[in-house]
């Protein structure tokens, strides 16, 4: 998931063969028919004097002590500012993280939106009382209060970043700039046999954004909110691509070195992929936003139902999403902050340009990655909905056969 300056990739590559996505198959159950969650109290509060001790499960270079580099460190000020030790433990995919969570052995966790509702209804994490973190007053409003963070309006969490699924094309192959998915889908593509699509259950998603536009008459209103037909037609769509396909991408490095070489034409991937092949072959590697739209992530701060850390636990999620620091959060990981003020706090000045942190108009067709339940996350209620381990289950037999 996403990106850090060039020069320090490597030593995170390293640390997870790169942070495949912020969504893994499998690693937990999704709920179903519209069951409420199980039933928690937020912390009434007030937050006081830190327990000493903290563990955090993150994506890498969420919760960076500098280990990875000595210059990137927020760790460091946040134990001595509360006397809160903090232990880190880095996933690599959200199954992963589902998958350690349930452990129990951690108080916190950055969790993307197609885990988020996992941990809810699996009984894993706790409500949030948002009264308690400050800096949440400065969250921009667009990720409050949206599927894969609030249940029943209840706030599971604290917003952290965000970021789209972007086209990524070799600029040589495309002087003039695609605007459309086509490629990506049509039989006929002059792509075909180069495009490189993302290796993962939650790319259904993608192919339910396209017959959004190219096929109004399947009523599609939210990707992760498909019935039957709706699915039936994604997973058709699915089996019609695969032909078109040089290979399904895991590793950011490979995808973005294929693109960059002529081997991949077309692919749906992240602004950091072309940033790391740029930074070895400056403009090989273009991006953009079709007029279909595209996916995209946006990840939440989580505290475990239970823990004894409870007052280290809301210190850090008001650490993390201060100004500050989720201005270096951001810079460093590649996404576009969450904290409204992060923007002017960035050494780059062009980062949140480069990543929309504040086009409003961007983001209205970007559709947050959500875990998909049997309850229609588009409101209906006259509908069920495929949830997601029938989701994984497709696409273990799409990529098997």
């Amino acid at each position: 998931m996403r990106v850090m300056a060039a020069a320090r990739t490597a030593a995170l590559i390293g640390a997870v063969g790169l942070v495949l996505a912020a969504c893994g198959s499998g690693g937990g159950s999704a709920p179903g028919g519209g069951a409420a969650p199980p039933a928690a109290q937020a912390y009434a509060g007030p937050v006081g004097k830190g327990e000493g001790k903290l563990s955090v499960l993150a994506w890498p270079g969420y919760a960076e002590d500098g280990s990875t580099d000595p210059k990137v460190d927020w760790v460091t000020p946040f134990e001595q500012q509360t006397g809160c030790q903090v232990t880190v433990k880095t996933f690599a995919t959200s199954a992963e993280a589902v998958q350690l969570f349930s452990t129990g052995e951690y108080d916190v966790v950055s969790a993307s939106g197609d885990a988020s509702l996992r941990l809810v209804y699996g009984d894993r994490v706790q409500p949030i009382n948002t009264a308690l973190v400050p800096n949440y007053a400065d969250v921009i409003g667009e990720l409050k209060d949206k599927p894969w963070n609030t249940v029943a309006g209840q706030n599971y969490g604290i917003p952290h970043g965000r970021g789209a699924n972007l086209l990524l094309y070799n600029t040589a192959a495309n002087p003039t700039p695609p605007t459309s998915w086509k490629n990506m889908w049509d039989p006929a593509s002059p792509a075909k046999g180069k495009i490189s699509p993302y290796d993962d259950a939650i790319y259904i998603a993608d192919a339910a954004v396209y017959l959004m536009s190219t096929k109004p008459e399947l009523g599609i209103k939210n990707p992760y909110a498909l019935d039957r037909k709706q699915f039936d037609a994604a997973i058709a769509l699915l089996q019609q691509q695969k032909p078109l396909v040089a290979e399904y991408w895991a590793d950011v490095v490979k995808q973005g070195q294929g693109l960059a070489s002529g081997s991949l034409l077309e692919g749906q991937g992240w602004q950091l992929t072309a940033n790391l092949a740029n930074a070895d072959a400056p403009g090989k590697v273009g991006t953009t936003k079709p007029t279909e739209g595209a996916t995209g992530w946006s990840d939440t701060w989580m505290v475990k139902k239970g823990t004894a850390n409870i007052n280290c636990s809301y210190l850090w999620l008001n650490h993390v999403v201060s100004p500050q620091v989720n201005a270096q959060i951001a810079e460093y990981f590649g996404e576009a902050p969450a904290n409204s003020k992060s923007c002017a706090l960035t050494t780059n000045k062009d980062h949140c340009t480069q990543y929309h942190a504040q086009e409003t108009g961007f983001w209205n067709n970007v559709y947050y990655w959500t875990t998909p339940v049997e309850s229609c996350v588009d409101g209906r209620t006259d509908a069920k909905c495929i949830p997601y381990d029938e989701w994984v289950r497709a696409w273990t037999q799409l990529r098997s056969s």
